[in-house]
C-alpha cells in the first residue's frame, strides 16, 4: 500500500520559513518524480515544485522561484520543500505527490493527505 505522509506545516509570519517533509512508503521511490502542490481556499490545486529521481532536475512555479527549494533523500524515501520569504499568498494546504512520465507531462499517481501552511501578515 502506497503512503505519502507530509509533515512540517504550521503557522508562520510573513518573511519566515518552513520546511515541509514527505515520507514515502510502499513504492519504488527512485522510480518516481516527486512533486509538491498546494490548494488555497476557494482555488484549484496548483503545481509548486517537482524533482526527478536523482535530484538533478527541478522545476518550480513562477510564484515560488527564488524562494522555495526542493530536495530528496532517496535513502530515506523522502522529499522536502524548503520555503523561505513566505508570503500570505503562500497560505494553502500543501500536498506531496509521486508521478511518472516524460518531464513535460508527468502523471501523478499517488497523493498525500496534505499539510496546512498558514502565513500571517
Amino acid at each position: 500500500q502506497v503512503q505519502l505522509v507530509e509533515s512540517g506545516g504550521g503557522l508562520v509570519q510573513a518573511g519566515g520559513s518552513l520546511r515541509l517533509s514527505c515520507a514515502a512508503g510502499g513504492l519504488p521511490f527512485t522510480s518516481y518524480i516527486m512533486g509538491w502542490f498546494r490548494q488555497a481556499p476557494g482555488k484549484e490545486r496548483e503545481f509548486v515544485a517537482r524533482i526527478n529521481w536523482s535530484g538533478g532536475a527541478m522545476d518550480f512555479a513562477n510564484s515560488v522561484k527564488g524562494r522555495f527549494t526542493i530536495s530528496r533523500d532517496n535513502a530515506k524515501k523522502s522529499v522536502y520543500l524548503q520555503m523561505n520569504s513566505l508570503k500570505p499568498a503562500d497560505t494553502a494546504v500543501y500536498y506531496c505527490a509521486a508521478g511518472k512520465g516524460p518531464w513535460g507531462s508527468v502523471v501523478y499517481d499517488y497523493w498525500g493527505q496534505g499539510t496546512q501552511v498558514t502565513v500571517s501578515s
